[in-house]
């Protein structure tokens, strides 16, 4: 298996830029793994594919504006990912351009003159650990994002971030502070669907997992084992946990609501020998053909990036030939990918 195995050619028109104004009403490709047929519906008719006693399983992870502008003392501008939280005052960081930002470098933050940033240490990927001063006050750095930061938008949208993002770019039921990427698959329920499913005997579950800078890095070795994912947090309560097992036992099916849940579950299953068990921690699970899977009997995901770990999670649950078969057919069809397109069930 290589990397190049999992590429495919996208024309740049299809990234989609901005979401539709109805979230429930972009395409939805379902691929049937039985029969492995393909076939093409509105995503709110995504309640003809479900039946009583299945359990969707969301991230209610929130994204933070985690963008942040300032300038050296010498007016040269730098911008920050703040990508993980330390304590209230300290982040880590990424910078850039970071090349002559050493430790004691003075940042001052664009809209607000009375903070500053300071560098306390380099690490050796290059990332920063930052420190927020005020002269008049103890401002934490979430507090100062709130305020001054920017949601962080994903490299292939090429416009900067705008206040309807700050909503769009979030799930309706985020809810933990915490993401630097959004969980997309999720963005297109609506309070109104997702109430129309409980009403039909759907069940909802929640997991957090706090979307990290790896959802954008790319894989760069031939062979993608070797790829260092990044560590992501995640939590698992002990209820959800338990309403799994209970859908496994009445005979229902456990859908997971994007790749960020797969890999909760998943962890979480292989911690315990397929017996999922409530925890919370850190996840550097990178799922590859071939894998058992031990917990998720469907998936619901967005289009992936070629050669990204997210679309060799979805070929592992899928099967490669089948998957790239159907972005084929997706993007004769003009389907709208990445964090603002368009949908894929897997059933």
């Amino acid at each position: 298996m290589q990397t190049d195995d999992f590429d495919y050619y996208l024309p740049e028109e299809l990234i989609a830029q901005f979401p539709l104004s109805e979230r429930d009403q972009c395409k939805l490709l379902h691929i049937n793994k039985q029969n492995e047929t393909i076939s093409h519906l509105v995503f709110d008719r995504i309640k003809s594919l479900l039946k009583p006693g299945d359990r969707l399983v969301f991230n209610n992870t929130r994204v933070i504006p985690a963008r942040l502008f300032g300038r050296k003392e010498n007016g040269v501008s730098i911008e920050f990912l703040f990508t993980e939280k330390v304590d209230d005052f300290t982040w880590k960081a990424i910078a850039k351009p970071a090349k002559r930002l050493k430790v004691g470098t003075v940042v001052h933050v664009n809209e607000c003159k009375d903070t500053i940033l300071l560098i306390e240490k380099v690490f050796p990927d290059g990332g920063r650990l930052v420190r927020v001063i005020n002269q008049f006050e103890r401002i934490t750095i979430e507090t100062m994002l709130e305020q001054y930061g920017h949601l962080p938008l994903p490299p292939y949208i090429n416009r900067e971030d705008n206040e309807n993002d700050r909503e769009n770019y979030q799930t309706v039921f985020a809810y933990k502070k915490g993401a630097i990427a959004c969980p997309t698959a999720g963005l297109h329920f609506t309070e109104p669907l997702i109430n129309s499913l409980k009403s039909m005997n759907v069940d909802i579950s929640y997991v957090t997992l706090h979307v990290g800078i790896g959802t954008f890095r790319p894989v760069k070795v031939d062979d993608p084992s070797n790829h260092d994912i990044h560590e992501e947090y995640y939590e698992l309560s002990s209820d959800t946990a338990n309403e799994i097992a209970a859908t496994k036992a009445n005979g229902g099916r456990v859908i997971a609501v994007g790749t960020t849940v797969v890999r909760v579950l998943e962890h979480c299953a292989n911690l315990n020998c397929s017996n999922l068990c409530g925890s919370s921690g850190k996840t550097k699970l990178m799922i590859l053909p071939p894998y058992k899977f031990k917990v998720i009997d469907g998936l619901i995901t967005n289009f992936h990036l070629p050669k990204s770990t997210l679309l060799m999670l979805v070929s592992a649950f899928v099967g490669r030939e089948l998957l790239l078969t159907a972005y084929k057919e997706a993007i004769n069809e003009k389907y709208r990918f990445f964090s603002y397109g368009d949908a894929m069930i897997i059933l």
